[in-house]
């Protein structure tokens, strides 16, 4: 069941020695997409590291989960008209880092070394969103930068910070579109729609 302010999430549990195990996001999410693209159940699964990994409390590495056992939602993303996309932990678009609009779709708190969203949840049944103004400027942007590697970059006038149920977003010329680490092309329509409750998982 989708995830309650207050209630209490997942259980401490050992991973069975015989159950697949995936080293990522990447892995996990091209796991789920075969899953769907045949119209299978997902089984349980390992995680053994990755931003969703972490942001549940586990991927400390070493091969082979063993803190706890979770349920989580996944997402569903379509660019422009094109077939779906699956993913764990986050959607990125941008052009470039430095300059113009990123947004960040994230189902994982974490990116990389980054705490983006700090109350984000991987069992709300939620998308947050964080939108980088274009009119940030440069300086301003190293520095948020900076203060994300411990979440405190927000609040802030040029970052909006939504959680929404699906995100239908359209931009002005076409962006590039990284799905869990993985770059997928250029689109300028993005949608993203969230499964909850669509897996569970020992990380």
């Amino acid at each position: 069941m989708t995830i309650r302010k207050g209630e209490p999430w997942g259980e401490p549990a050992e991973c069975p020695a015989d159950l697949e195990v995936l080293s990522g996001d990447r892995q996990l999410g091209e796991w789920v997409a075969r899953h769907r693209r045949t119209n299978e159940p997902l089984p349980e699964v390992g995680l053994a590291a990755g931003d969703l990994a972490r942001s549940c409390g586990g991927g400390g590495g070493g091969g082979h989960p063993s803190a706890a056992k979770v349920t989580v939602d996944v997402m569903r993303i379509v660019l422009d008209a094109g077939e779906p996309i699956w993913a764990v932990s986050h959607v990125v678009a941008r052009r470039h880092w430095l300059h113009g609009e990123v947004v960040f779709v994230m189902n994982a708190e974490y990116y990389g070394d980054f705490d983006v969203v700090p109350r984000s949840h991987p069992n709300d049944g939620r998308l947050d969103v964080l939108r980088v103004d274009p009119a940030m400027s440069v300086r301003a942007r190293i520095e948020a930068r900076r203060r994300a590697r411990i979440g405190a970059h927000l609040p802030h006038h040029h970052l909006a910070a939504h959680s929404l149920a699906e995100v239908d977003l359209e931009f002005a010329g076409p962006m590039t579109v990284w799905v869990d680490g993985v770059r997928r092309g250029r689109a300028r329509r993005l949608r993203v729609d969230v499964e909850p409750d669509a897996l569970t998982m020992y990380v």
